[in-house]
């Protein structure tokens, strides 16, 4: 794998880290298995890349797409806590949904950034730092700064409360905790982040595609899993870097699966390459206990062995 390769798997691992942030508010912490990641993707790209163009500042465009995901993210909750409707099914009708908005505000398939100004502008200018380079550097940075903002607010009082609600909604309603307006609360947060994932990815590839969420939450679970399984999560500080660890760690596989001669690996061949990570990663914990167990299991009978 080239230098060139090593740094876009690492510029797009930090933006799907975001999306792994998400991930782990809704997975986790409040156990609400969300499907409108695919949609609310797409949409903050949309959102986005049509301001941009249409002439808006890039910081403002970048700020209206999260505030699009955070409704979307709003929708689905509505749709679990108000009407009922199953937590997946709630989010599967909000993605659907969100293909024929995304269409409408692109107003087609695809909406391309050449020749105007984004976020990422200000990088190309640079004469010291290749682009390749700074692109990485910024989206590690940002991504560091929204980690911080994450980690603070989950350890706020609502943050808690949100925990809590994930955790044990009975216990927590009856300690006065309003279990609806934290899930609705929780799921606007994490769409609002996977829009404003899908904003900075179609500023860093130079257009939107209503196709480009296609997967995504398969993405972000494999790296909220994988990261999990190869760092520790006893704390929350270390569990959110895990999620973001993941993402890094699962961008850099892919890139070396597909760069790499010896596998004969296609482009086409990257869903195949995601499944595979996935269930690596789901088997990976209990492969680690069952190790775990037998290398006890052999200390221990070779202890009373010595003793004997």
């Amino acid at each position: 794998m080239n230098s060139f390769a090593f740094f876009g798997a690492l510029e797009t691992g930090f933006i799907f880290a975001l999306v792994a942030l998400a991930v782990f508010i809704s997975f986790r912490i409040l156990d609400f298995p969300d499907l409108t990641v695919d949609g609310s993707f797409p949409l903050g790209a949309a959102v986005a890349a049509s301001m941009i163009v249409a002439g808006f500042n890039p910081f403002t465009a970048t700020i209206c797409a999260c505030l699009a995901g955070a409704a979307a993210g709003s929708v689905t909750a509505w749709l679990n806590v108000k009407l009922k409707i199953l937590h997946l099914l709630a989010s599967i009708l909000t993605m659907i949904a969100l293909y024929s908005i995304n269409l409408r505000i692109m107003d087609g398939p695809n909406k391309a950034l050449l020749g105007v100004d984004t976020l990422l502008s200000p990088l190309d200018n640079i004469s010291a730092v290749p682009y390749y380079i700074a692109y990485p550097i910024a989206f590690g940075l940002f991504t560091a700064f929204i980690l911080a903002l994450v980690i603070w607010f989950l350890q706020s009082e609502i943050g808690l409360a949100m925990r809590a609600t994930g955790a044990n909604p009975r216990m927590a309603r009856a300690n006065g905790v309003n279990t609806s307006r934290m899930v609705i609360l929780g799921m606007a947060i994490s769409n609002a982040l996977v829009a404003l994932a899908g904003a900075l990815f179609a500023q860093s590839q130079g257009s939107a595609d209503v196709t480009m969420g296609v997967g995504v939450i398969v993405i972000g679970l494999a790296s909220v899993i994988g990261g999990e399984a190869l760092l520790s999560t006893r704390t929350l500080l270390k569990w959110a870097l895990a999620c973001v660890f993941g993402s890094v760690l699962y961008r850099m596989v892919i890139a070396l699966a597909l760069n790499g001669e010896m596998f004969g690996l296609k482009a086409q061949d990257l869903n195949l390459i995601t499944a595979v990570l996935v269930t690596l990663a789901i088997v990976a914990p209990t492969l680690k206990a069952k190790t775990k167990a037998k290398l006890n299991t052999v200390l221990n009978s070779k202890t009373k062995q010595a003793q004997e």
